[in-house]
């Protein structure tokens, strides 16, 4: 999550001074403000304590904490699934096979118990820091529960997936309390993510039509509040600017070349400020 993290704040226009892997704490560009690397299933407790105003971290470090922490945006990358996953071998195919007294390997102590309390299973929580995949062959457990993105890793260690605890993806989370205190920090910042994330998967378009062809392009222009169309001077055309989806665009310039548009530029867009 590290690189994805810094790449967004990078978008957002928060640079870190240097880079270093050993480094636990970068200035930036921004003044007073820090860069904090940490295991991120601690961060919603530092966001918590108030030493930081604001993280980034998994929702499910996030529900795993029960830290009284504000989840204020979700971003969408680190995405998965919190699963229980089984032996491949076993006869287990959903978790109403799951039986009192089986032994659930996990760091996700809390959320593990709370989903088995809610199913009134009464297993045994075996609590581990990491590797919970291979927890079942050495006879430590006899499930799990843990992340999964594809499924990769459970199957190369031999077990299978039998139930969803929750989706989780990368989210902003902010201490309540000392966000009142950081508003424009806190602010600025939602500004610019919102306009990195606008402007996610679109592209601007600049186009010269003939003005007897405006009607026929506009009829097929999508656009976010509508085109902007100007005059240019001394010539029998009209520059026509709009902002569109990037999937649409490979049959959306033929169709605007089809209807009349000459000389279509596409650009790539760093921000939509709304």
């Amino acid at each position: 999550m590290v690189q994805p993290t810094l790449k967004l704040l990078e978008e957002v226009g928060i640079k870190a001074q240097f880079y270093d892997e050993r480094a636990l704490m970068l200035p930036t560009n921004w003044p007073g403000l820090n860069i904090i690397r940490v295991r991120p299933e601690d961060i919603p407790y530092i966001v918590e304590s108030g030493a930081a105003v604001m993280g980034i971290t998994g929702l499910d470090y996030v529900v795993e904490s029960q830290s009284k922490i504000e989840v204020v945006e979700r971003l969408g990358f680190g995405g998965g699934r919190i699963v229980i996953a089984v032996p491949s071998s076993s006869s287990i195919n959903d978790v109403n096979g799951i039986r009192d007294g089986m032994r659930i390997a996990t760091k996700y102590v809390n959320l593990a118990r709370n989903y088995f309390e809610g199913l009134s299973k009464k297993v045994k929580i075996v609590k581990i820091s990491g590797s919970a995949e291979i927890m079942p062959s050495l006879g430590v457990a006899d499930a799990i529960v843990d992340v999964m993105s594809t499924g990769t890793t459970l199957r190369l260690h031999g077990l299978k997936p039998i139930g969803v605890i929750m989706e989780t993806e990368a989210a902003l989370i902010a201490n309540g309390s000392r966000r009142n205190g950081c508003n424009d920090v806190m602010e600025r910042f939602l500004v610019l993510l919102h306009g990195v994330k606008s402007s996610t998967n679109r592209k601007l378009i600049l186009m010269n039509v003939p003005t007897e062809k405006l009607a026929s392009v506009l009829s097929v222009l999508p656009s976010m509040e509508g085109p902007t169309v100007a005059d240019i001077a001394n010539k029998p055309f009209k520059e026509v600017i709009s902002v569109v989806p990037e999937n649409e665009l490979p049959s959306l310039l033929v169709r605007l070349r089809n209807a009349g548009a000459k000389d279509i530029l596409v650009m790539s867009i760093e921000k939509v400020i709304t």
